[in-house]
């Protein structure tokens, strides 16, 4: 595939990746920054695209992979800053980011925020998979070729994400 095609890969796909990016980072800048970083990835592999799977799942896999990667090196900026905070004796108490989600009414912002605050607590694969089928809207057999699951690996794994998050969902009420 030749970069001359890169626009229209952009055209089409840049606000389903922005989306992933907002639904994974849940915060309006890191998502379009991370969206950028996923362009100049696009661009710079292009030529290595091989056509085993669509377009759509290949760009999907970048997006993702860049949402992990970038949510994987704010957890190593935190755990550093946090034992510079400890070695010099500095009180340092964890911040919670405001949930910055354009489209979300004020009234449902509160729900919307504990949500995605259980989502990000399943382990890596059942919060991908959830985030593909709930809000992205892959069907089963989209999400196993994005993930490189077989359809049956990715019920399985949608199961075990729905009972953990109710379950995560569930002791917060009681609280």
């Amino acid at each position: 595939m030749s970069k001359n095609n890169f626009k229209s890969i952009y055209d089409e796909y840049s606000q389903l990746v922005y989306n992933v990016c907002l639904n994974y980072l849940q915060n309006t800048e890191d998502a379009e920054d991370v969206t950028q970083e996923v362009f100049v990835k696009i661009h710079r592999k292009l030529d290595t695209f091989n056509q085993q799977s669509s377009l759509k799942t290949w760009v999907y896999r970048i997006a993702i992979n860049a949402c992990l990667d970038y949510l994987k090196a704010q957890k190593n900026k935190k755990s550093v800053f946090f034992s510079i905070s400890i070695m010099n004796n500095i009180n340092v108490l964890p911040v919670i980011s405001d949930f910055n989600h354009p489209g979300v009414l004020l009234e449902n912002k509160e729900a919307l925020k504990t949500l995605f605050e259980k989502i990000n607590t399943l382990p890596v694969n059942q919060k991908t998979a959830i985030i593909l089928k709930s809000i992205e809207k892959l069907s089963q057999k989209e999400i196993a070729e994005t993930m490189n699951l077989s359809t049956k690996a990715v019920e399985s794994l949608l199961s075990r994400a729905r009972k953990n998050l109710k379950e995560k969902l569930n002791s917060t009420k009681e609280k």
